[in-house]
């Protein structure tokens, strides 16, 4: 199983909204294989298919011991705030307090058409919020409000943040390679669609 490009902030898929899956086959059983060791790879505990350049409604996750994938997933969230920080594999090196709510469910189907359901609170809650997001075309700065948003917002336009995406996507190319033809996402398009 190889090891995804991560596509980042200025790629064009990262802020499309996902199509339904409709065809669950052995190409739908790679992708969500790749995407899973790619997530645990890079260190993530989230991975959305549009993060590796494939615009269909599924994410892959591993937190505090749940993890798993969900297709075509639709979200609930509660009433309850929860405060806490957050980043992003598609936006590297930044990391701000994020608002989100501190219970979430997810219902879809896995990689076989079966029915998932994934709830939980704190970062589970946030995560299952975090991937979803991605899947509606949404990154997590989106959510950002006064000081942070504008921190955020700073230094993503920054003449070095640019430096910084080249950076941490050379260190994740030594062993990227996909059956998929994602393309490298290097992040050679940022800037082309800034949040």
């Amino acid at each position: 199983m190889p090891i995804l490009p991560i596509r980042t902030i200025g790629d064009p898929v990262l802020r499309t909204r996902a199509s339904e899956v409709t065809q669950y086959d052995d190409a739908l059983r790679r992708l969500v294989a790749d995407m899973t060791e790619t997530m645990l790879d890079v260190g993530g505990v989230g991975l959305a298919a549009p993060q590796v350049g494939i615009g269909l409604r599924l994410f892959t996750w591993a937190v505090e011991g749940s993890a798993g994938h969900v297709v075509n997933p639709v979200l609930e969230v509660g009433d309850e705030p929860q405060e806490g920080g957050e980043g992003c594999l598609s936006v590297p090196g930044l990391g701000f307090d994020t608002p989100r709510r501190d219970w979430a469910r997810v219902t879809g189907t896995d990689q076989d058409g079966r029915p998932v359901t994934v709830e939980g609170t704190g970062l589970l809650a946030r995560c299952l919020q975090h991937e979803t997001d991605h899947l509606d075309g949404r990154l997590y700065v989106d959510r950002l409000v006064g000081a942070a948003r504008k921190e955020a917002l700073r230094a993503i336009r920054a003449a070095d943040y640019d430096g910084v995406v080249h950076g941490v996507a050379g260190q994740r190319a030594a062993t990227v390679g996909s059956s998929f033809g994602t393309g490298t996402g290097t992040g050679s398009a940022f800037g082309s669609a800034r949040g």
